[in-house]
């Protein structure tokens, strides 16, 4: 399923070349479906609504797009997932929620002082305002640019920004926390 959805933009990109929007939507229902159906069976009923927005929205673009031959479904996959990150994310940030970047980092570590749970809350909005911007490009590049760029972009680029954004956070995480991660406990913190 990860190799589908990270390949999706140069899937797209190729089959759009050689295809009508009706065929190539078929064939990547045809491998889509039953991934998502094996990923999702073995699921637990807790986490199968986390598990399912992915495969379900890249299920309905497509469906859409072979029933009504159109391109632009396929294109729209890339900025709903965004939207769902966006609204996943975005969620957690609400009054007494666990910030998502929290609930990351307590999976390594169950205690995180104050300094490490602001610091988680920050890049929980840092990563939002990142999907916000991810999925206007896409959007934008989808509905006005040629089809090559917005491969370009949603196939390789924004997936570079990302590795930029996770770079960036551990570089300053290391020069904030020393060589303690966020992650860590949180008994002897030298925090300022």
């Amino acid at each position: 399923m990860a190799v589908v959805f990270i390949g999706y933009p140069a899937l797209v990109w190729f089959g759009l070349g050689r295809w009508s929007p009706r065929v190539l939507a078929c064939v990547m229902l045809a491998v889509v479906v039953p991934s998502a159906a094996l990923r999702l069976r073995g699921s637990s009923r807790e986490h199968l609504a986390s598990l399912a927005i992915l495969p379900v929205v890249t299920v309905v673009a497509l469906s859409l797009a072979a029933l009504l031959n159109s391109s632009g479904y396929v294109l729209m996959v890339p900025v709903v997932i965004n939207l769902s990150l966006l609204v996943g994310f975005g969620s957690t940030l609400r009054p007494g929620a666990t910030p998502m970047i929290e609930r990351f980092a307590r999976l390594q570590s169950p205690e995180l002082s104050e300094t490490k749970r602001a610091w988680c809350r920050l890049w929980t909005r840092i990563w939002c305002a990142f999907f916000v911007l991810n999925g206007g490009t896409a959007l934008a590049l989808a509905l006005a640019a040629p089809l090559s760029w917005w491969a370009f972009y949603t196939g390789l680029l924004s997936y570079g920004l990302m590795g930029v954004l996770f770079s960036v956070e551990w570089t300053m995480r290391r020069q904030r926390f020393g060589g303690q991660s966020t992650t860590g406990p949180s008994s002897g913190d030298t925090e300022s």
